[in-house]
């Protein structure tokens, strides 16, 4: 009898972690990375003081600040800005060694995902040796003739658990489209296959 109602509370303990563990750790990463910006970017702290002299942290300013500016930046690029100045301010950056290459990089991996153009939007399934071995991806390119490649496309793989991945270059004939969404598909490699079939 003892045993059993042991073995029920070990079991609710268990499923008391499996409800609670995910949920904690999703907020708490957020909240961390809200916190982290948010004490990084918070301009109260250098220009407010409480009563006793010491520096006023108003916590969110600083989140604040950066949507503000954000938006500003956003409106004044699509309002005012035209065509030949931003080819001039893409030829400046160019002209920068080590800048142009941080940049470019950058700016293409958020527009891949937030872009007009959205690049890891087509899951896909690759063939990677000949047992049969498979891994999930995104196709991002699939023109290489420009660096001599006929053929062959560019696939990327995020690592499970991570915000890292790599590409690979493989013969197109590999490559299988997924018949799932890229959030599921994302999903599904990031949880290291936990999630996303659902």
């Amino acid at each position: 009898m003892l045993k059993k109602f042991f073995q029920r509370i070990l079991y609710y303990l268990i499923k008391g972690i499996l409800v609670i563990a995910p949920l904690a750790g999703a907020i708490f990463l957020i909240l961390w990375i809200f916190a982290s910006l948010d004490n990084a970017l918070n301009i109260s702290q250098h220009l407010l003081e409480d009563g006793e002299g010491r520096p006023l942290y108003i916590p969110g300013i600083g989140i604040l600040t950066v949507i503000l500016i954000l938006i500003f930046v956003g409106f004044v690029f699509t309002t005012f800005v035209t065509e030949p100045i931003r080819e001039w301010i893409k030829r400046t950056i160019n002209r920068i060694p080590l800048f142009n290459t941080l940049y470019s990089s950058i700016k293409d991996f958020t527009e891949a995902f937030v872009g007009d153009a959205k690049k890891f939007n087509e899951p896909v399934l690759v063939k990677v040796n000949e047992m049969g071995l498979k891994k999930i991806g995104f196709l991002t390119q699939r023109d290489l003739k420009i660096l001599g490649l006929e053929g062959e496309v560019i696939v990327y793989f995020p690592y499970s658990y991570s915000f890292a991945g790599q590409i690979v270059v493989v013969e197109a004939k590999h490559v299988q489209k997924l018949n799932m969404s890229a959030t599921d598909a994302m999903k599904l490699v990031v949880s290291g296959g936990v999630s996303g079939l659902d």
